[in-house]
């Protein structure tokens, strides 16, 4: 079982250089696996679209909190760490041209000696992706022709091509290639049945949001099926599921485990209101679960 960290970017210090480094230098000398990492190229102010893992239909972070590009900042975090697995959690593909996102990723894999996992979806923010320049409506389909694009991309010896309805070329050379052989892992993040089904069709893994229980169990059940359905072996799609820092213990991860997860990402308790609250959760939990430092 791999455990990973989520940076806490409520506290709005993941854009403060000292800060997120202090955060990725514990997590790395802990031995966490990786940190993740959220994504908004923008958040609309009054947003009439509903944030769906909250009971009340709103974001917890405020509309103004430092959220850096998840890029350009596990780039900062990949320079200063060695070990460290660096990973976004969600990026929202809708708001990216595939073609550039392609050349962005396979750079930061490159550079970083293939510590970067991917996780994205498409999103909920109707706003954002309209200030990006998607389609909302049919952010789906895009989301499956993007991954398509990048892959391809990624794995041709030479020139590139792909015909699609909404990404098309011909003659295209993208280099470098990442260093991971498959390309960089993506995940697919989310909490609807079209997020599993598409996890089970093309993800490197799935990365259900805010589901526990037999909301969870019946995703990852649409997953594998629609795995089986499009020719892939359920058991290589790997499952990755949350917990808090504070509480996760040995019988939490064996219970991850029995459902199928090879991946654990902790995120820091409510009550953790400052770097120093974080990162005594960080080394409680580390010595809870005898994690073995760097990795």
């Amino acid at each position: 079982m791999k455990i990973g960290v989520v940076a806490p970017v409520e506290l709005g210090i993941t854009a403060e250089p000292d800060k997120i480094l202090e955060f990725a230098h514990a997590a790395e000398q802990l031995g966490f696996s990786e940190i993740s990492v959220v994504e908004h190229a923008v958040v609309i102010g009054n947003t009439q679209s509903t944030y769906p893992y909250s009971p009340t239909g709103q974001s917890h972070l405020p509309d103004d909190v430092d959220i850096p590009d998840p890029l350009e900042l596990l780039s900062f975090v990949a320079a200063a760490t060695t070990t460290l697995g660096l990973s976004t959690g969600v990026l929202v593909l809708p708001d990216h041209h595939p073609v550039v996102l392609a050349k962005r990723l396979a750079t930061v894999d490159r550079l970083s000696r293939g510590r970067l996992r991917i996780c994205l979806g498409v999103g909920w923010m109707r706003e954002e992706i309209e200030a990006c320049g998607g389609d909302f409506d049919r952010r789906g389909r895009a989301t499956d022709e993007a991954i398509a694009v990048m892959r391809a991309l990624w794995s041709a010896d030479g020139p590139a091509a792909y015909d699609g309805a909404f990404y098309r070329f011909q003659e295209a050379y993208s280099y470098p290639k990442p260093v991971q052989p498959q390309g960089v892992p993506l995940y697919v993040g989310g909490h609807s049945k079209a997020a599993a089904r598409r996890a089970g069709r093309l993800g490197s893994g799935f990365q259900p949001l805010g589901l526990v229980g037999e909301d969870l169990t019946a995703a990852v059940s649409i997953m594998r099926t629609a795995a089986v359905d499009a020719g892939r072996d359920p058991a290589s799609i790997d499952l990755v599921l949350g917990h808090g820092l504070h509480r996760v213990d040995h019988a939490a991860l064996d219970q991850a485990a029995q459902a199928g997860a090879g991946r654990m990402l902790l995120s820091a308790s409510r009550r953790a209101t400052t770097l120093e609250a974080v990162l005594d959760e960080m080394a409680q939990c580390a010595t809870r679960l005898e994690l073995a430092g760097p990795r």
